[in-house]
C-alpha cells in the first residue's frame, strides 16, 4: 500500500515539473517554433534567390517587399540592402562640342548587419544605416535611367537630356545620377545627382562654364552615395569629361584624342557573387587617332562617342551605370544623341534558416 501511494506522488511531482517547464521553458511560449528552432523572416516581391542560409529579393521594377514573419531572435531580424538609382544620360553632341558622360545613379548600402554576411563595398561601411525588420509592406521604387535630349536642333536650342531617377526602399533613398553637358545647340549645364554629371567638350560662348562636371553625393549623405564628374576640355580639343561614378570621379578629358573615362562603381557581393554598379558614362570624343570615346566606369557605365561613326553607349540596365556622351562630329537629330542611363536596382538580403 505504501508502495503504491509513493509511486502515486511520484507520478504526480513528475506532471507538475513538466507542466512547470512548459510554463518556464517551453519554446512555444518564448516564441520558438517546433523542435526548438526560432522563426525566421519570412518575405515576398521581387525575383528570390538564396545564398547559403540568406535570402535575396531582387527588384529590377516597382513593387513591394512584404514581411509577413520575423524572429523571435532580435539579431536574426537584420536585413541587408543596396539601393541603387537610375544613372543620368549622356550628352548630346554639337557642332564643334562634344557630350560629357552622365553620372551614376546614387550607390546606398547597408554595412552588412545579417550574421554571416556578404562582403560589402567600401561604401557599406559604418555609419550607413542599418534595417531591422518588422511585419509589414515596404514599397520599393525603381529609378529610370535618363533620357537624351535632341541634337543639333539649330539655332534654338533643343530639349536637353534628364537625370536618373530615383530609387526607394526599406526607407533607403539614393538620388538619381546627374545628367551631363551637352554639345552646341543642345547643350544644358551638368547636373549634380548621386553621381555628377561631365562637363562637354568646349566652353561654348552661349554657356559658359559649361565643361565643368557637376558634384555628387547630392542631395548629402554618409557615406557618399557618388562622386563628381569630370571637366571638358575646351577648344581645340573639344573632349568631354566623363561621369563621376560611385566610388570615383570622372575622369577629365585628356589632350587631343581622349575623352574623359567614367568615374568607377563599387563591388558588392550582396545577391552572392561580386558585382560592380553604378559606374560613370565615358565622355564624347571629337574624333582624331583615338579608337573612340572615353571608356564607361567598371559597374554599367556607357562608352563615349567617337567621330568616325561610334554612337555613346547606354549605361547597363539594372546597374545605375551613367551613360556615354556623344561626338561634336554627330550635330544630326537621329545620331548626335547622348546614350540612355541605366535603370536602377533595389536588392535586399536576411537570414532565413
Amino acid at each position: 500500500m505504501r508502495d503504491l501511494k509513493n509511486k502515486l506522488t511520484s507520478s504526480k511531482n513528475t506532471k507538475n515539473i513538466q507542466s512547470r517547464k512548459g510554463k518556464s521553458f517551453g519554446y512555444q511560449v518564448l516564441g520558438f517554433g517546433a523542435g526548438g528552432v526560432p522563426p525566421m523572416i519570412e518575405a515576398t516581391g521581387g525575383t528570390i534567390t538564396e545564398s547559403g542560409d540568406f535570402r535575396i529579393h531582387t527588384f529590377t521594377g516597382p513593387g513591394s517587399f512584404a514581411v509577413t514573419k520575423i524572429s523571435g531572435c532580435s539579431a536574426d531580424n537584420a536585413m541587408d540592402y543596396l539601393v541603387i538609382a537610375g544613372g543620368g544620360a549622356g550628352g548630346d553632341g554639337g557642332t564643334g562640342e562634344s557630350g560629357g558622360g552622365g553620372g551614376a545613379g546614387g550607390y546606398r548600402e547597408s554595412p552588412g548587419t545579417a550574421t554571416g554576411s556578404y562582403t560589402v563595398s567600401p561604401l557599406g561601411a559604418s555609419p550607413a544605416v542599418a534595417v531591422t525588420a518588422s511585419v509589414q509592406s515596404y514599397p520599393i521604387v525603381i529609378g529610370n535611367g535618363g533620357s537624351p535630349g535632341i541634337a543639333g536642333g539649330s539655332p534654338v536650342p533643343s530639349p536637353v537630356g534628364t537625370s536618373g531617377g530615383n530609387s526607394s526602399g526599406l526607407g533607403i533613398t539614393s538620388a538619381g545620377g546627374g545628367v551631363a553637358a551637352g554639345g552646341g545647340s543642345a547643350a544644358g549645364f551638368a547636373a549634380t545627382g548621386g553621381s555628377g554629371g561631365g562637363g562637354n567638350g568646349r566652353c561654348g560662348p552661349s554657356n559658359p562654364g559649361n565643361s565643368t562636371g557637376k558634384a555628387g553625393n547630392t542631395p548629402p549623405v554618409s557615406p557618399p552615395q557618388g562622386q563628381p564628374g569630370g571637366n571638358g576640355q575646351p577648344s581645340p580639343g573639344n573632349k568631354a569629361g566623363g561621369g563621376g561614378g560611385a566610388l570615383n570621379t570622372g575622369g577629365n578629358a585628356a589632350g587631343l584624342t581622349t575623352g574623359g573615362v567614367g568615374g568607377g562603381g563599387a563591388t558588392s557581393s550582396i545577391n552572392g557573387t561580386p558585382t560592380a554598379r553604378a559606374g560613370g558614362g565615358g565622355g564624347g570624343n571629337q574624333g582624331g587617332p583615338s579608337p573612340a570615346g572615353g571608356a564607361g566606369g567598371a559597374g554599367g557605365g556607357g562608352q563615349g562617342g567617337k567621330n568616325g561613326p561610334s554612337p555613346a553607349r547606354a549605361g547597363g540596365a539594372n546597374t545605375g551605370g551613367g551613360a556615354g556622351g556623344n561626338s561634336c562630329g554627330f550635330n544630326a537629330p537621329a545620331t548626335g544623341r547622348g546614350g540612355v542611363g541605366g535603370s536602377g536596382v533595389v536588392i535586399i538580403r536576411y537570414k532565413y534558416q
